[in-house]
Protein backbone atom coordinates (compact mmCIF):
# COMPACT_ATOMS: atom_id res chain seq x y z
CA UNK A 1 0.00 0.00 0.00
CA UNK A 2 1.49 3.38 -0.76
CA UNK A 3 1.66 5.89 1.89
CA UNK A 4 3.17 8.85 0.67
CA UNK A 5 4.72 10.57 -2.12
CA UNK A 6 7.35 12.68 -2.14
CA UNK A 7 9.27 14.95 -5.00
CA UNK A 8 11.59 17.80 -5.27
CA UNK A 9 13.88 19.46 -7.81
CA UNK A 10 17.07 21.13 -7.07
CA UNK A 11 19.05 24.06 -9.25
CA UNK A 12 22.46 22.24 -9.26
CA UNK A 13 24.22 25.84 -9.70
CA UNK A 14 22.30 27.22 -6.99
CA UNK A 15 23.04 24.52 -5.02
CA UNK A 16 26.60 24.23 -5.18
CA UNK A 17 26.94 28.07 -4.68
CA UNK A 18 25.14 27.65 -1.32
CA UNK A 19 27.72 24.86 -0.27
CA UNK A 20 29.95 27.22 -1.07
CA UNK A 21 28.59 30.65 0.50
CA UNK A 22 27.90 28.30 3.66
CA UNK A 23 30.93 26.08 4.28
CA UNK A 24 29.23 24.23 7.17
CA UNK A 25 25.86 23.60 5.43
CA UNK A 26 27.67 20.07 3.63
CA UNK A 27 27.90 18.68 6.90
CA UNK A 28 24.94 19.66 8.41
CA UNK A 29 23.12 17.84 5.00
CA UNK A 30 25.29 15.02 4.35
CA UNK A 31 26.62 11.70 6.21
CA UNK A 32 30.40 11.60 5.80
CA UNK A 33 29.86 9.02 2.88
CA UNK A 34 27.97 11.33 1.22
CA UNK A 35 29.77 14.65 1.47
CA UNK A 36 32.40 13.92 -0.99
CA UNK A 37 30.74 12.98 -3.99
CA UNK A 38 30.85 15.64 -7.13
CA UNK A 39 28.18 18.45 -7.17
CA UNK A 40 25.40 16.99 -9.46
CA UNK A 41 25.21 14.07 -7.20
CA UNK A 42 25.06 15.78 -4.39
CA UNK A 43 22.11 18.01 -5.43
CA UNK A 44 20.35 14.65 -6.30
CA UNK A 45 21.07 13.82 -3.03
CA UNK A 46 19.48 16.91 -1.17
CA UNK A 47 16.15 16.98 -3.92
CA UNK A 48 16.12 13.11 -2.62
CA UNK A 49 16.23 13.86 1.19
CA UNK A 50 13.62 16.96 0.20
CA UNK A 51 11.57 14.31 -1.10
CA UNK A 52 11.31 11.97 1.68
CA UNK A 53 11.04 14.57 4.17
CA UNK A 54 7.94 15.60 1.78
CA UNK A 55 6.67 12.46 2.01
CA UNK A 56 6.80 12.03 5.78
CA UNK A 57 4.75 15.72 5.97
CA UNK A 58 8.23 17.76 7.31
CA UNK A 59 8.07 17.03 10.49
CA UNK A 60 10.13 19.41 12.83
CA UNK A 61 13.06 18.18 14.30
CA UNK A 62 13.89 16.01 11.35
CA UNK A 63 17.95 15.52 10.93
CA UNK A 64 19.36 15.20 8.00
CA UNK A 65 21.82 12.85 8.85
CA UNK A 66 19.18 10.36 9.80
CA UNK A 67 18.80 9.93 6.18
CA UNK A 68 21.29 8.69 3.77
CA UNK A 69 20.86 7.57 0.30
CA UNK A 70 23.47 4.86 -1.34
CA UNK A 71 23.94 4.22 -4.72
CA UNK A 72 24.54 0.83 -5.78
CA UNK A 73 26.08 0.35 -9.44
CA UNK A 74 23.84 -1.23 -11.47
CA UNK A 75 20.73 -0.83 -9.07
CA UNK A 76 18.37 1.55 -7.29
CA UNK A 77 19.57 4.25 -4.88
CA UNK A 78 18.79 2.39 -1.31
CA UNK A 79 17.59 4.65 1.33
CA UNK A 80 18.71 4.11 4.60
CA UNK A 81 16.95 5.94 7.42
CA UNK A 82 17.68 5.66 11.46
CA UNK A 83 16.74 7.77 14.00
CA UNK A 84 14.09 10.82 13.89
CA UNK A 85 13.38 9.59 10.13
CA UNK A 86 12.59 5.95 10.97
CA UNK A 87 10.32 6.90 13.72
CA UNK A 88 8.35 9.25 12.22
CA UNK A 89 8.36 6.69 9.04
CA UNK A 90 7.08 3.95 11.53
CA UNK A 91 4.64 5.92 13.01
CA UNK A 92 3.32 6.42 9.52
CA UNK A 93 3.32 2.83 8.94
CA UNK A 94 5.87 3.27 5.82
CA UNK A 95 8.56 0.45 5.73
CA UNK A 96 9.54 0.58 2.50
CA UNK A 97 10.89 3.28 0.09
CA UNK A 98 10.95 3.59 -3.95
CA UNK A 99 13.71 6.07 -5.05
CA UNK A 100 14.57 7.25 -8.12
CA UNK A 101 16.99 10.35 -8.40
CA UNK A 102 18.50 11.99 -11.77
CA UNK A 103 20.46 14.83 -12.62
CA UNK A 104 20.79 16.43 -16.02
CA UNK A 105 20.76 19.97 -18.28
CA UNK A 106 21.33 21.58 -14.64
CA UNK A 107 18.98 20.39 -12.64
CA UNK A 108 18.41 17.37 -9.93
CA UNK A 109 15.31 15.70 -9.02
CA UNK A 110 13.72 13.09 -6.71
CA UNK A 111 10.79 11.18 -6.58
CA UNK A 112 9.93 8.92 -3.36
CA UNK A 113 7.34 6.74 -2.81
CA UNK A 114 6.75 5.18 0.82
CA UNK A 115 4.94 2.23 1.34
CA UNK A 116 3.87 0.52 4.13
CA UNK A 117 2.04 -3.05 4.20
CA UNK A 118 -0.72 -4.18 2.34
CA UNK A 119 -4.12 -3.97 3.66
CA UNK A 120 -6.74 -6.52 2.86
CA UNK A 121 -9.14 -5.57 0.62
CA UNK A 122 -13.09 -6.48 1.56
Amino acid sequence: MIVAVGVDVCDVARFVAELARVPRLRERIFTPEERDLPDASLAARFAAKEAIAKALGAPPGMRWHDCTVHRIAGSAPVVEIRGTVAARAAALGITRWHLSITHDGGIASAMVVAEGPDVPRE
